[in-house]
C-alpha cells in the first residue's frame, strides 16, 4: 500500500505539541491551536512529531486523501509563521461618487456613505485580528492567517456592489498586493 505523506520542518523558536489530531504551536508571537479532526479530515490522516519536524500522512490512495494531506501540513506550516510573526494584507479604499467614511467599532469595520447609503455596511472582524484604517487604506494584522483573510473577505464582501453596472461604479474596498 502506497503511504502519502508531507514533512514540515519546525522553525528555531516554535515548540509544536502534538495529540492525535489536535496541534498546538507556539512561538515568540502568538500561540496557536487547531483540532484537524474535523469531517472534513476524518480520522484517514495521521500527524505525526518527529525530530525537528512534523509528519503528516495517509494510508489511502484516494486523490482527496492526498490533498487533504496537503491542505492539514500547509495550515501548519500557517501556523509557525504566525506564531513568529504577524500576517499582515493590505486593502485600499476607492471611491468615486460619494467619499466614503471608514471607522472600527469593537470588532466590526463600519463603512458609511458607500454609493450615498444611509445605513452604513458592516464586516465583521474575526477574534485575534486587528485592523488600522488610514485615509485610503486599511490593514489587517494577525497572527492567524485564516482569521486575518477571512476578515479581508467579509470587508471585501460587504462593499460588494450590485445592481449597478461595474465599469461605472468602480467603487469598494480592495485586497491589493
Amino acid at each position: 500500500m502506497m503511504i502519502m505523506e508531507k514533512t514540515v520542518k519546525i522553525p528555531e523558536g516554535v515548540t509544536v505539541d502534538v495529540h492525535g489530531t489536535k496541534v498546538s504551536v507556539s512561538g515568540k508571537n502568538a500561540k496557536l491551536e487547531r483540532d484537524f479532526a474535523s469531517s472534513l479530515f476524518g480520522n484517514d490522516v495521521k500527524i505525526e512529531k518527529h525530530e525537528g519536524t512534523i509528519k503528516v500522512s495517509t494510508g489511502s490512495v484516494k486523490r482527496k486523501m492526498k490533498s487533504e494531506v496537503g491542505c492539514v501540513s500547509s495550515t501548519i506550516e500557517n501556523m509557525m509563521g504566525g506564531a513568529l510573526k504577524d500576517y499582515q494584507f493590505n486593502m485600499k479604499i476607492v471611491f468615486m461618487h460619494f467619499p466614503v467614511t471608514v471607522k472600527v467599532d469593537g470588532d466590526k469595520v463600519v463603512i458609511a456613505n458607500f454609493l450615498g447609503e444611509r445605513s452604513p455596511r458592516k464586516a465583521r472582524i474575526m477574534e485575534g485580528t486587528k485592523v488600522v484604517v488610514g485615509k485610503e487604506t486599511i490593514t489587517i494584522t494577525g497572527p492567524d492567517k485564516e482569521k486575518a483573510g477571512q476578515t479581508c473577505a467579509n470587508i471585501e464582501i460587504a462593499t460588494r456592489v450590485a445592481s449597478r453596472d461595474r465599469r461605472v461604479y468602480q467603487d469598494g474596498i480592495f485586497l491589493v498586493g
